[in-house]
Parts: structure tokens; C-alpha cells; sequence
């Protein structure tokens, strides 16, 4: 990990005790970038705007932001099925995202629009297709009618 890193093994051993301390620092921090995104647009707090406009807005902003990234945060998920230590932030980022949406629609709604989120943000690189973001509005708004 440090030779990938490109620093000194001591400062990855230095602040993480474990491999998966590490990547689950990698994986929350992964997790706040993406919620920060959606916590910082106004339209989860402002009752009165289209909730699936701006999700499907923020999803093709967030897919926009480069390969790489999307890349770390797939393989940080995929090491989550194999790793029980990274489960719980798994299930954290799927906590506050499901929050976020609950703050506009009831939890149960809230839950499938957050799983639609994640599956169209993993299927996008996955399947090298163009992100739809007519498609990505219009699912929430037959989820939030």
C-alpha cells in the first residue's frame, strides 16, 4: 500500500495499526466525499425543489469527477465483502446517505432512492456506458410520486 502510495512504509504503519484500519479510513473518507457533495446542495433541505432533478444532477457531477476515484471507491466496496472489518463503514455511508433522503421522503423511500444511487454510480464505470441522467431522474421520481 505505501509503495502505491509512493511514501514511506513507516507513515502508513505510523497512523493505521492494521491494513484494514487503512482501508477503512480509505473507504470513509471516500464516503464523506459523496455525501459531502450531496449535503452541500441546498435541495435536501429546501422542500419546495424537485428532489430527483437535483439527485440525478449531483449523480452525473459526482460520475464526471474522474475514473480513478470511482474506480478506489468500487474496490473499496468490493474488499468490504471480503473484509467483515470494512461492513460497518459500508453500512455507515448507507446510514447517512439514507438520512440525507430521509430529511425529504419517508425512510423506506429514502433507502431504495440511496440503492439506486449507489447501483447507478457503480454501474456507470462498470459497464463503460454514458451516464443517463433522464434516466436517473425519472426512477426516483417514480420511487418519491
Amino acid at each position: 500500500m505505501a509503495a502505491a502510495a509512493d511514501v514511506p512504509l513507516g507513515s502508513t504503519t505510523y497512523h493505521f495499526e492494521t491494513l484494514d484500519d487503512l482501508l477503512a479510513a480509505a473507504f470513509r473518507r471516500a464516503g464523506e466525499n459523496f455525501l459531502g457533495v450531496i449535503a452541500a446542495d441546498g435541495s435536501l433541505t429546501e422542500g419546495t425543489s424537485d428532489l430527483a432533478v437535483h439527485l440525478a444532477r449531483l449523480t452525473g457531477e459526482w460520475l464526471a469527477g474522474g475514473r480513478a476515484g470511482l474506480e478506489t471507491e468500487y474496490e473499496l466496496c468490493l474488499a468490504a465483502l471480503r473484509r467483515p472489518a470494512l461492513r460497518p463503514v459500508a453500512a455507515e455511508w448507507t446510514a447517512r446517505l439514507t438520512d440525507l433522503l430521509a430529511r425529504r421522503t419517508d425512510p423506506v423511500t429514502a433507502r431504495a432512492v440511496a440503492a439506486l444511487l449507489d447501483g447507478v454510480c457503480r454501474q456507470v464505470p462498470l459497464t463503460d456506458t454514458a451516464y443517463d441522467e433522464e434516466c436517473t431522474r425519472r426512477t426516483p421520481t417514480r420511487l418519491l410520486a
